[in-house]
């Protein structure tokens, strides 16, 4: 299985956007325990929550559905995911 995730920080107030094969759950202890780095955005804080998980397809689908969420570059939009599921069952089927 193959997810795209988001991360919010309530702490400095951002969102992380990725994509995984791992289990959501275990990239997000990878991340609030600075396995990517130090200098990594996500390791500037540790209160990062898994705000919103799309199951996908394949890896190209959470990979495409990652860039898409990145290229509103909108709090609104990801927050409207979570407000209107169906945003996410067009993205997926956009990107089968």
């Amino acid at each position: 299985m193959n997810y795209c995730y988001i991360l919010n920080s309530r702490k400095i107030n951002k969102y992380y956007i990725g994509s995984t094969s791992l289990s959501p759950n275990e990239r997000l202890e990878l991340h609030i325990n600075k396995s990517y780095g130090n200098k990594k955005f996500t390791a500037q804080v540790d209160d990062w929550e898994l705000y919103v998980v799309i199951e996908c397809e394949s890896k190209k689908q959470s990979i495409q559905i990652e860039k898409h969420i990145k290229r509103m570059k909108s709090k609104v939009y990801i927050t409207n995911l979570v407000k209107y599921p169906e945003i996410i069952d067009k993205l997926k089927l956009k990107y089968c």
